[in-house]
């Protein structure tokens, strides 16, 4: 096991903060020599912070349209070959007004001014919140369309262009790792916790959830092989504790970080 592969909201963090378990689990698996890459439908100006802030290697951006990664001292950026760009901008403002109008309540995300290639519709990540019921409603106009429509925790997210999370991970891994996917499958482990994350829990073996996953299992065909007992960060950092006690018993894989890529966890609190 050389990845960890994770969703960021209600994955690693609860209503919106990165606490103190989820924090020091991060830190944890960059110690053991493990590559973090967060996979979020969460905006490019997000993820050009994230990227360069946390003790990650690489981060997926807004449901596949991107990676940003460390190489050599700076930030490189891998973007999907699918991506519809500035022509779809047009097609995606037309999307926007159809589904204010059509679902009452619904409205556009705080963070959508950060984001390059995709409308995110927020029904519960600030209030008054929707139900799933809307975010059905908000996901068929979106298809109406013709536009990738995924439900999160707390967004649905619209794109023009045939990728998602899975695609563009399996490009990054084997463009900068030289993994194929039989090797993917066996050194990456994945950890989510909504709908949008399902294309990742059928391809990887090692596909974990936090336990606030249960009320959405409905909408996911493809479960995931592991469910958390704690929700949220803890249950992140449950998860990461069960995996770096198994590598315990195996020789250590310190190859995936460069050594000078290996700061020290921090102490105490900050």
């Amino acid at each position: 096991m050389r990845f960890v592969l994770t969703d960021i909201d209600d994955t690693l963090t609860r209503d919106g903060m990165l606490g103190e378990a989820a924090y020091r689990a991060l830190w944890s698996l960059r110690e053991a020599g493990l590559a973090v890459v967060p996979v979020t439908g969460r905006p490019a100006g997000w993820c050009d912070l994230i990227v360069r802030e946390w003790p990650v290697e690489a981060v997926v951006g807004e449901n596949g349209a991107f990676a940003f990664y460390r190489a050599e001292g700076r930030i490189a950026e891998l973007t999907h070959p699918a991506v519809a760009g500035e022509a779809a901008r047009s097609r995606l403002s037309a999307l926007r007004e159809a589904v204010l109008s059509e679902v009452p309540g619904s409205r556009v995300a705080r963070d959508q001014f950060a984001r390059l290639y995709d409308l995110a519709i927020d029904f519960r990540e600030d209030p008054p919140y929707l139900g799933l019921d809307e975010a059905r409603r908000i996901k068929a106009v979106c298809e109406r369309f013709g536009a990738q429509a995924r439900i999160s925790s707390i967004h649905v997210n619209a794109w023009f262009g045939d990728y998602d999370k899975l695609s563009m991970v399996r490009l990054f891994l084997k463009e900068r790792w030289g993994l194929d996917d039989e090797a993917a499958r066996r050194e990456a482990l994945f950890c989510g916790d909504s709908p949008n994350d399902e294309p990742m829990f059928g391809f990887f073996p090692l596909a974990c959830a936090v336990a606030n996953i249960e009320p959405l299992l409905p909408l996911i065909a493809v479960k995931p092989a592991f469910v958390a007992s704690l929700s949220h960060g803890e249950g992140f950092s449950e998860i990461v504790s069960v995996l770096l006690d198994r590598r315990l018993d195996a020789p250590r894989n310190r190859e995936a970080l460069p050594a000078k890529s290996r700061p020290r966890p921090p102490h105490g609190r900050g």
